[in-house]
């Protein structure tokens, strides 16, 4: 196996992308807030760029979407890497309509500023608008639709299910703006590819599924061994083949003559990983991006 998986000058930017990125340029005029729904396993490189740039002088409120299948400590240092930038920070499952009652009141406090702007000017009643925002697959439209209470968007687990815009009026408080799920033209850093692959916000069908999960597994052997040896016994984990070989044993991925199935080996862990089979995982630390400038808020 070679080392890169997702490597720098891949291009997935398909022609709607484009045209919603331009379509959002316009919308952002409109919007008191911009809500960003980003994964928590992956903070970081689920967040798009562009949406700091376009987004400048908005009130800003960032959902770490399926934290339940984040590490929870991370959560934790995540929430306050973000809260010191400058944005309302939020940590849900977007699937549990439970959590949904906070993201109102956090609507509330980020737009308080606003709502005190309007009633100088004798506006009142008027609703926040507010821009949902992200890449795709980070669960975008499951959040719109858990915290409308009903089937507003569309939802589903492939990248850009979503290709149009609409206007959601929750209640007399609330009107939410959907957008489709919006991916930066080339992916330059391989690091940010790979860990996007690892969630599924690239297509499956242009990735090497056996080189991906090979990058996965030497980086559970090196984080989460744990969580490794919990779902499939013990493993020799000295390198990514390694740990490949002995998932293949453990769930008896063969082919035809007893040889070992690699690909059906790494289909396994990227499924066990995805839907939260191997336990609360995250990619990516925030002390990895302290010194690295990164933007949000202006």
């Amino acid at each position: 196996m070679e080392q890169n998986t997702a490597k720098p000058g891949i291009n997935w930017y398909p022609g709607h992308m484009t045209k919603a990125k331009r379509a959002m340029l316009e919308d952002i005029k409109l919007i008191d807030l911009v809500i960003e729904i980003v994964d928590a396993r992956i903070p970081v490189s689920s967040r798009n760029p562009d949406i700091d740039q376009m987004a400048a002088g908005k009130a800003r409120l960032i959902i770490l979407n399926k934290a339940d299948l984040a590490d929870e400590a991370r959560n934790a240092e995540w929430v306050g890497y973000f809260t010191e930038k400058g944005a309302h920070v939020l940590k849900t499952d977007s699937r549990n309509k439970a959590n949904m009652k906070a993201v109102s009141a956090v609507i509330a406090d980020a737009c308080k500023e606003k709502k005190e702007r309007d009633r100088r000017r004798g506006i009142i009643n008027r609703p926040v608008r507010a821009m949902v925002a992200g890449i795709p697959n980070v669960g975008k439209s499951t959040f719109i639709n858990s915290f409308a209470g009903r089937s507003c968007a569309k939802t589903g687990n492939k990248p850009g299910v979503t290709k149009g815009k609409q206007w959601i009026r929750l209640n007399k408080d609330v009107e939410l703006l959907d957008t489709p799920g919006i991916l930066w033209p080339k992916l330059d850093d391989a690091a940010v590819g790979t860990h996007l692959a690892f969630i599924g916000s690239i297509n499956d069908n242009i990735i090497d599924m056996t080189e991906l999960a090979g990058e996965l597994a030497l980086f559970l052997s090196q984080k989460y061994p744990q969580a490794l040896a919990k779902r499939y016994g013990e493993i020799n984990a000295r390198d990514k083949e390694s740990v490949l070989e002995g998932i293949a044993k453990s769930r008896g991925c063969l082919m035809k003559g007893g040889e070992l199935d690699y690909n059906k080996a790494a289909a396994v862990l990227m499924e066990d990983f995805r839907s939260g089979k191997l336990g609360r995982i995250t990619i990516e630390s925030a002390d990895e991006y302290e010194d690295k400038g990164e933007k949000v808020c202006d």
